[in-house]
């Protein structure tokens, strides 16, 4: 079961400050993907370099990208031909607590208190690969997005998704929206260009990346409203996509600009 849900940004109330980070951003992000097109590559392309096969699953970059300053993280992968979403695969990001705003906690639901209520998911479907030396209060992960991108390395959605998916830790979504401004891949390795553009990518969208973290937060508490008592929500299966809009590069930059020169 998935559920879409597309939040309408009015870019008009965005202030002249954040419009101008996003159109920055937006243009970042073209001018990697117009270097990369040179030499015949995309950001899928940076992501799977050095890999021969691509496997269902597998996260690529192995071990996935971590940067131990910001604390912020991300894997690409697929799933199975035929599934659930019309893609070549999308990103994951995530954002460990290290690098989360001072006092931040996890959500704890009433059954949550409960003794053998599952704190944490059974069996991750697509859980963030361990990162070392980073200790135990390292470990309890905030998936932030998921980015889908098609056969031709472009980004077409953003979605959130449920907890037994992404094996994190749940926070409330006022504390992962905070977050989003804290995502920033610093590294000049596996790829300096992907990097980048992720990073940049968490700037253009920031306003539907948060609207999707409080759709995320309102279609949890719809589903376990209605089927209250009968399965934990957080590890529900028929409950997998919380929401999703699909996204445009150029679309989002034009309305960006357009509003920069209303607010002008």
């Amino acid at each position: 079961m998935s559920l879409s849900n597309a939040p309408m940004i009015d870019f008009v109330r965005l202030g002249r400050a954040e419009l101008a980070k996003m159109a920055a951003c937006g243009h970042e992000i073209l001018e990697i993907e117009r270097i990369l097109a040179k030499t015949g590559v995309n950001v899928v392309g940076e992501t799977l370099q050095g890999s021969d096969l691509f496997y269902e699953w597998t996260h690529y970059p192995g071990g996935d990208v971590y940067d131990p300053e910001s604390h912020g993280q991300f894997f690409y992968h697929a799933h199975p031909a035929g599934g659930r979403l019309p893609e070549h695969g999308h990103f994951h990001a995530f954002m460990r607590p290290r690098g989360m705003e001072s006092g931040t906690v996890p959500l704890m639901l009433p059954e949550l208190a409960i003794a053998d209520a599952p704190s944490q998911p059974d069996s991750p479907v697509m859980g963030p690969a361990a990162q070392p030396n980073q200790g135990s209060d390292n470990d309890k992960p905030s998936h932030l997005v998921a980015i889908g991108m098609d056969a031709a390395g472009r980004p077409i959605r953003l979605f959130t998704t449920n907890r037994w998916v992404t094996g994190e830790t749940w926070y409330a979504a006022p504390d992962v929206i905070a977050m989003l401004d804290r995502f920033v891949i610093d590294l000049a390795r596996p790829s300096w260009a992907l990097n980048r553009w992720i990073t940049a990518m968490f700037g253009l969208f920031r306003p539907q990346m948060a609207e999707l973290v409080a759709a995320r937060d309102a279609t949890i508490m719809h589903w376990r409203r209605r089927h209250r008592g009968k399965v934990h929500v957080f590890e529900d299966r028929r409950l997998e996509i919380t929401s999703s809009v699909d996204i445009d590069i150029a679309a989002q930059l034009t309305a960006v600009e357009h509003a920069l020169k209303a607010a002008a």
